[in-house]
C-alpha cells in the first residue's frame, strides 16, 4: 500500500542564493521550477536567496536569469523530503549557452514580499524608454514614481545607498518603482521609492562608445519665447566592462555633456522712453559643461566573500545660470560644481546567511559668482531685475553612510536585520541678499491725474485706487506719490556657518511563509537623529500575500496584498543651516517697510521713517519628526499573454507634517498696510519670528491601476492610472499661513493633489533590427496658490490671499477665472482657500527609434549577444523568429546603431508653474515650459519639441 508523503509532512523545500561571476548577490533574478506537472517561478529577494515550499519530492529542472546575466544551462534536481539548497551563480550575458528561461519572460504572480505586481521594473530595452540625459531621466522616474511618495516626493536609492548620484544609464542594470512597500529596511515611503542597481563587470572585454546631437534647427520653438531659442548639444556617452583577472572585473564610464540652451526670460518690464508696461522676452545662450566619470571594480576574495568598489566623479561648469522665467540677464551667475561619490560593498555568503556591509562617502561643493553685484529689484508678477541673490558664495557638503545588513534563510522564515548611520556635515559660505532687494507689491496708492499728480475727493482727500506693481515701480522712478517699494530687505553679519548631523535606523524583518500560498511580512524599524528634541522613532510595518487556489503545486493566478507601515521622515540639514544663520546673531535680516530712498540702499535705523526691524527664524523646541501612515489593499491577476494587472488602493495619512509662521506678526485689528509701522507685537518689539513647526497635516487617498505585459519576445509594455486625492495645510517649511492667527482655509489641495495621472512605456523590436521605445504621459493640471500680491498681514511675507468679492461695486476688484476677486479684503468677504487654482494638461510622448547594423565575426550557434548599450538581445536562434514583432537577431561581434531620440513628439505645450498673484499681468498663465532645472543647475529647456540624433558603436 503507497500512501502519499505529502500527507505526512514529508514534503521537500528547496532554497538557494543567485549570484553573478563576481559572486555578488543578484536581486530580482527569475527562477523556474519544473517537472512533469508544469513550471513554478520564483524572484530572488533582495539579499539574492529564493525558496521553494510544500514541494513533491522528485526529480526538477532548475534554471534562472537576470538583465545581462544568464544560466549557461537547466540543472537537473533531485529533491528528497525535507530541505533542500542549491545556489545558481549567473554569468553576464556574451558567450553563454541558449537559454531556456529568457529575460523577456513574462511576468508572474507570486506572494513573495518584493513580487508585488504594483510595482514597475524596468530592465534590459525597456530601459531605452528612460531618457539618456541625468536631467530627464531624473524626471522620467519621478513621473514613474508617481504621486503616491507622500508630501516629499520619491526616493531614490542607487544599489542600496540613500542619496548619493545618479549613475550613467549606460551602467544601469534595473530600476525598481514602488518595490516591496512595506519593507522595514528603508525608511522612506514603498510607494514611490526608486531603487537604482549597476551592472557588473564581465568575463568578456565589450564596451560602448556613444554620441548625442541635438540642434535647434530641427526642434520645435519654445511657445515662450518671441524667437526660436539657441539650443545645441553634443553629449560623448562611452562604457567599458571586461575581466582585469580571473577574480577581478571593472566597468569604465566616462561622459562629456556639452549644452547650449537658451535660457528664455519672459515678463512685464517699462518701455525705456514712454515708461509705459510692454511685454518684454529675451533669450540668451547659457554655456554648460559637464564631465561624468564612473569606475566600478568587483573582487571576489574567495568563494564566500565579494568585494566591489565604486567611484563616481562629476564636475560642471554653468554660465549666465539663474537667468529665464521673470529673473532678467543681469540676474545670472556663474555656478561651478563638484560631486565625488565612493561606494564601498563586501558580501559575505555563509550557508543559508548572508551578510552585506556598505560605506558611502557622497562629497558636494559649488560655487557662485555674480555677474552682477547691486541690490535686486523683485516687481512682483512682472520681472526680477538687478543683481543676483548671492555676489559670491562657497558651499562643501559631507555625507556618510554605513550599513550592515544579514539575511537568514530559517524553515519557513526569511529573516532580514541591520542598521545604518548617517553623517552629514555642511560648511557654507553664503552672502545671500547681502547687496539688498527691493519689493514692489503695487496695493492701495493715490489716483494720479495729469503730471502724475493726486487726483483730489470733494472732501480734499486723495483718492485710492489699486495699483499694480509695475504701476508702483513706474511711479518709483518718477517721484510719484505711491511710488516707494513695499519693503527693502538685506542680510548683514557673518555669511560663514557650518552645522551637522547624524542620524541612524535600525530594523528587523521576517518574511514568514505560514503556507505555500500566504505569507506574512513582519517588520519593525526604530529611526534617532540628532538637532531635535524628538530623536526617537518606532516605526512598526505588516504586510500580507494570499495566493488563493495556488495548491498543490499550482501557479498563483490570483494574489491578493495588503499591508500597513509608519515611516518618518528626517528633519533635514538645510533646515538646521537656515536657523543656525539667520539666529539673529550669526546673520542679521533687516526688514524696511516703504523705504523712501529708492534707489538708494536706505540706512539701517531704529526709528524713523525708514525704521529697520531684523527677522529671525527658529526652530520650534516641541518640534517633532514628521511620519506617514500608510496603508494599501492590492487585487493582482494573471493575465493571458504573459501580462499581470494590479489594482491597488493606498491611504496615507501624515502628521506633524513641517510648515513655518511668523509668531510675532502684528496682533488682529492692530496692523493697516497703508500705515507703515503700524501694529502691537506679541513679543514687544516689531520683528518676524519666522518658527519652524511640525504642526502640519496631510491626507491622501488613491487608486492605482499597473500594467506589466510580455507580449512577445518583441513586444513588452509597462504602465499605470492613478486616481488621486491629497489635501494638507502645507506644503512643507516654504509653507506660511496666509493669516498667522487664523488657520481657517489652509487645509486644501496639496500640491501633490494631481488627480490623473496615466503613463506608458516599453519596448517594439521588429523583424530587421529596428526598435522602437515609446514613453507617453498626461497628467491633470497640478494646484497653485492665489494671493493677493500683497503683505496684508505684516508678516513681511506677500502670500496673503484674496478676498471673494460680495460687492461688485466695490472699487480696486479683479475679475478672474475663478470670479471678482477683492485684493484688499474686508471682513464680510470669505477668503480664497489655499491652493484653490488649477492648472492645465500635461501631455507628452516621448520616442526613441534606432536601427543596428552588425558586422564582423560571426557569434558562434548560441552565443547571447549584445545591442545597444550592452544590453541583452537573446541567443542566437537556429531558426528565425517570425511575424513584425519577433525580432531580428544580430549574430555579429560589432554593431553600429543609429537612432532619434524625441522629447514631447506632438509639440504640446506643456506649461510650467501658473502665476498666482492676482495683480500680475500674467496671472492664471505661465511664462516658462514645464519642466524644473536639475539640482546641479543644467537645463535643456530651450525647445518644445527635442530631437537627438544618437550613434553607438558597440563590440
Amino acid at each position: 500500500m503507497s500512501v502519499c508523503p505529502m500527507l505526512f509532512g514529508q514534503a521537500a523545500s528547496l532554497s538557494g542564493r543567485i549570484t553573478d561571476e563576481s559572486g555578488a548577490i543578484v536581486q530580482g533574478a527569475a527562477v523556474a521550477l519544473s517537472d512533469t506537472k508544469g513550471v513554478q517561478a520564483a524572484i530572488s529577494r533582495p539579499d539574492g536567496t529564493y525558496s521553494y515550499a510544500s514541494l513533491s519530492p522528485g526529480d526538477y529542472l532548475i534554471t534562472a536569469s537576470a538583465p545581462q546575466l544568464a544560466f549557461p544551462k537547466p540543472v537537473k534536481l533531485s529533491l528528497r523530503p525535507g530541505v533542500n539548497s542549491y545556489d545558481l551563480q549567473l554569468k553576464v550575458a556574451t558567450a553563454v549557452q541558449q537559454l531556456t528561461v529568457q529575460e523577456n519572460a513574462g511576468p508572474a504572480l507570486s506572494t513573495e514580499a518584493s513580487s508585488n505586481a504594483s510595482a514597475t521594473v524596468i530592465r534590459g530595452e525597456d530601459l531605452q524608454s528612460l531618457s539618456d540625459s541625468p536631467e530627464d531621466l531624473a524626471a522620467d522616474l519621478q513621473a514613474l514614481a508617481g504621486p503616491a511618495a507622500g508630501p516629499n516626493g520619491g526616493s531614490v536609492f542607487v544599489d542600496g545607498f540613500s542619496g548619493g548620484q545618479l549613475p550613467p544609464k549606460e551602467s544601469i542594470r534595473e530600476i525598481r518603482i514602488n518595490q516591496n512597500p512595506f519593507s522595514p529596511e528603508y525608511d522612506k515611503l514603498g510607494y514611490g521609492r526608486i531603487e537604482i542597481f549597476t551592472k557588473p563587470g564581465s568575463d568578456h572585454l565589450h564596451g560602448v562608445i556613444g554620441y548625442n546631437l541635438g540642434t535647434d534647427v530641427w526642434n520645435g520653438r519654445n511657445p515662450y519665447a518671441a524667437e526660436k531659442a539657441p539650443f545645441l548639444l553634443q553629449e560623448y556617452e562611452n562604457s567599458l566592462s571586461g575581466p582585469l583577472n580571473k577574480r577581478t572585473s571593472f566597468t569604465l564610464d566616462l561622459e562629456r555633456h556639452m549644452v547650449d540652451n537658451g535660457s528664455v526670460t519672459n515678463g512685464v518690464v517699462l518701455n525705456p522712453q514712454s515708461l509705459t508696461p510692454n511685454p518684454f522676452n529675451s533669450v540668451i545662450t547659457t554655456p554648460q559643461r559637464r564631465w561624468l566619470s564612473n569606475q566600478h571594480i568587483d573582487y571576489r576574495l574567495n568563494d564566500n566573500n565579494t568585494l566591489s568598489l565604486r567611484y563616481l566623479f562629476t564636475h560642471g561648469d554653468i554660465r549666465d545660470a539663474g537667468i529665464g522665467g521673470f529673473d532678467l540677464i543681469s540676474r545670472g551667475y556663474h555656478l561651478q560644481f563638484q560631486y565625488n561619490t565612493v561606494q564601498i560593498a563586501e558580501t559575505a555568503v555563509h550557508g543559508t546567511s548572508v551578510n552585506e556591509t556598505r560605506f558611502q562617502y557622497y562629497r558636494t561643493s559649488n560655487q557662485t559668482t555674480a555677474n552682477t553685484i547691486a541690490p535686486a529689484i523683485q516687481v512682483a508678477g512682472s520681472f526680477n531685475g538687478g543683481g543676483a541673490a548671492t555676489s559670491n558664495g562657497h558651499d562643501t557638503q559631507n555625507s556618510f553612510e554605513l550599513q550592515n545588513n544579514t539575511s537568514i534563510l530559517h524553515g519557513r522564515h526569511a529573516w532580514r536585520f541591520g542598521v545604518r548611520l548617517r553623517g552629514q556635515t555642511d560648511s557654507s559660505f553664503a552672502p545671500v541678499n547681502f547687496n539688498g532687494a527691493f519689493t514692489f507689491s503695487g496695493g492701495l496708492a493715490p489716483q494720479l491725474g495729469a503730471n502724475d499728480q493726486p487726483v483730489v475727493s470733494p472732501s480734499g482727500q486723495p483718492v485710492l485706487i489699486q495699483i499694480s506693481s509695475i504701476e508702483q515701480y513706474r511711479r518709483a522712478l518718477v517721484h510719484a506719490p505711491g511710488g516707494t517699494p513695499s519693503q527693502f530687505t538685506i542680510n548683514t553679519g557673518n555669511p560663514a556657518t557650518s552645522v551637522h548631523q547624524f542620524d541612524s535606523g535600525l530594523f528587523v524583518g521576517d518574511d514568514w511563509r505560514l503556507q505555500p500560498n500566504f505569507t506574512l511580512n513582519l517588520g519593525l524599524r526604530y529611526e534617532i537623529q540628532t538637532n531635535i528634541t524628538d530623536h526617537a522613532a518606532i516605526a512598526p510595518r505588516v504586510a500580507f500575500a494570499w495566493a488563493p487556489g495556488a495548491v498543490k503545486g499550482r501557479t498563483a493566478k490570483t494574489v491578493l496584498r495588503g499591508g500597513l507601515g509608519i515611516f518618518y521622515d528626517r528633519f533635514t540639514l538645510a533646515s538646521i543651516l537656515a536657523a543656525n544663520r539667520y539666529n539673529g546673531v550669526v546673520q542679521q535680516q533687516y526688514v524696511i517697510a516703504n523705504p523712501d530712498t529708492f534707489p538708494a540702499i536706505p540706512a539701517l535705523s531704529a526709528t524713523g521713517a525708514n525704521r529697520s526691524t531684523q527677522a529671525i527664524q527658529e526652530i520650534d523646541a516641541h518640534l517633532r519628526a514628521p511620519y506617514v501612515m500608510q496603508s494599501a489593499f492590492t487585487l493582482e491577476r494573471q493575465l493571458p499573454k504573459n501580462s499581470t494587472v494590479a489594482l491597488t488602493y493606498t491611504n496615507s495619512h501624515s502628521v506633524h507634517v513641517l510648515r513655518s509662521n511668523n509668531i510675532n506678526a502684528p496682533l488682529p485689528g492692530t496692523y493697516s498696510p497703508s500705515q507703515p509701522g503700524s501694529g502691537v507685537f506679541p513679543y514687544g518689539t516689531g520683528g518676524p519670528i519666522f518658527l519652524m513647526t511640525s504642526a502640519g497635516l496631510y491626507n491622501q487617498n488613491q487608486l492605482i491601476i499597473n500594467v506589466n505585459s510580455k507580449v512577445s519576445s518583441g513586444l513588452s509594455l509597462f504602465g499605470y492610472y492613478v486616481f488621486n486625492r491629497a489635501h494638507s495645510n502645507t506644503d512643507g517649511l516654504s509653507t506660511s499661513p496666509a493669516n498667522p492667527y487664523n488657520f481657517s482655509g489652509e487645509y486644501g489641495p496639496a500640491s501633490t493633489d494631481i488627480h490623473h495621472r496615466f503613463i506608458l512605456a516599453g519596448t517594439i523590436a521588429t523583424r530587421w533590427l529596428v526598435r522602437i521605445n515609446p514613453y507617453v504621459t498626461m497628467q491633470s493640471g497640478a494646484p497653485f496658490n492665489i494671493t493677493a500680491g500683497q503683505d496684508l498681514f505684516g508678516t513681511t511675507v506677500y502670500n496673503a490671499r484674496p478676498g471673494i468679492a460680495t460687492d461688485p461695486n466695490r472699487p480696486g476688484l479683479l475679475s478672474t477665472p475663478y470670479g471678482l476677486l477683492d485684493p484688499n479684503p474686508i471682513g464680510s468677504e470669505a477668503l480664497m482657500g489655499r491652493n484653490a487654482g488649477r492648472g492645465p494638461l500635461i501631455v507628452s510622448m516621448n520616442l526613441r527609434v534606432n536601427k543596428t547594423w552588425g558586422f564582423g565575426p560571426e557569434r558562434k550557434s548560441g552565443e547571447v549577444v549584445t545591442s545597444r548599450g550592452g544590453g541583452q538581445s537573446g541567443p542566437v536562434l537556429t531558426q528565425p523568429p517570425r511575424g513584425l514583432f519577433a525580432p531580428s537577431v544580430n549574430n555579429h561581434r560589432y554593431s553600429i546603431v543609429v537612432g532619434m531620440s524625441v522629447r514631447n513628439l506632438l509639440n504640446h505645450t506643456n506649461a510650467g508653474p501658473t502665476i498666482g498673484n492676482i495683480t500680475s499681468p500674467l496671472f492664471g498663465r505661465s511664462n516658462q515650459m514645464f519642466g524644473q532645472i536639475n539640482g546641479e543647475g543644467f537645463s535643456e529647456n530651450a525647445s518644445n519639441r527635442r530631437l537627438e540624433l544618437q550613434v553607438r558603436f558597440t563590440f
